[in-house]
């Protein structure tokens, strides 16, 4: 089952998480201890943010280091970019209907 985007990143963690893999590529045990959490911990934001394909795998020998995703992302700002400009639609048809409004009581 695949996971919300949003749901993924409503996480404080899973943000430092994206935050830090946005920069480099890190090992699981690299960012367990960035955030001074255990490895298990790490691993269940892990596989959120992989599930969302927020991040990415890559075996490397022995290690397996997460890469962020940008097109990922990218549909969360396309989304974001829609929902704004909606919102700027509507306020500024809210200044025309006050402006009107304004012009008739004088």
């Amino acid at each position: 089952m695949k996971k919300d985007l949003f749901q993924a990143i409503a996480d404080p963690t899973r943000r430092a998480i994206l935050t830090l893999l946005a920069m480099q590529a890190l090992t699981p045990n690299a960012m367990a201890e960035k955030f001074d959490m255990s490895r298990q911990a790490v691993s269940k934001h892990i596989k959120v943010l992989q599930e969302c394909e927020l991040i990415k795998p890559e075996q490397s020998g022995r290690e397996i280091y997460y890469h962020f995703n940008p097109k990922k992302i990218q549909e969360i700002d396309t989304w974001l970019s829609k929902l704004k400009s909606m919102w700027e639609t509507q306020f500024n048809q809210l200044d025309n209907v006050l402006l009107n409004l304004k012009k008739q009581k004088k």
